[in-house]
């Protein structure tokens, strides 16, 4: 599975990710470290696991869903739920509207 890596480049002046409103990708996704808090403006969905090294976390305005695992370097907030087809780990919190699924 290949990998997309989120970088400084890829976000606005306020952190948020500037290419689309929302990320779907066909593989991995990493956000690099100490980014602070990545958001996305409507959903993050990815085929493979999705992870944000020390000093970064992810925020969706809708949801975040992989089919792998999730982790966070620092935390996870989502607008509606977060899903993952196994675990799901934050080095702080981890903040869902409607639901925090892992291993399904």
């Amino acid at each position: 599975m290949n990998t997309f890596l989120i970088t400084k480049a890829d976000l606005d002046a306020n952190n948020v990710y500037a290419a689309s409103e929302s990320l779907e990708y066909d593989g991995h996704v990493e956000i690099a470290a100490n980014l602070g808090r990545v958001t996305f403006r409507g959903s993050l969905i990815v085929k493979g696991q999705v992870l944000a090294f020390a000093g970064s976390g992810i925020k969706a305005g809708w949801g975040i869903e992989a089919g792998s695992g999730i982790k966070a370097g620092s935390g996870i907030e989502a607008g509606s739920g977060i899903k993952a087809g196994s675990g799901i780990e934050a080095a702080k919190t981890i903040v869902a509207a409607y639901g925090i699924y892992a291993g399904v």
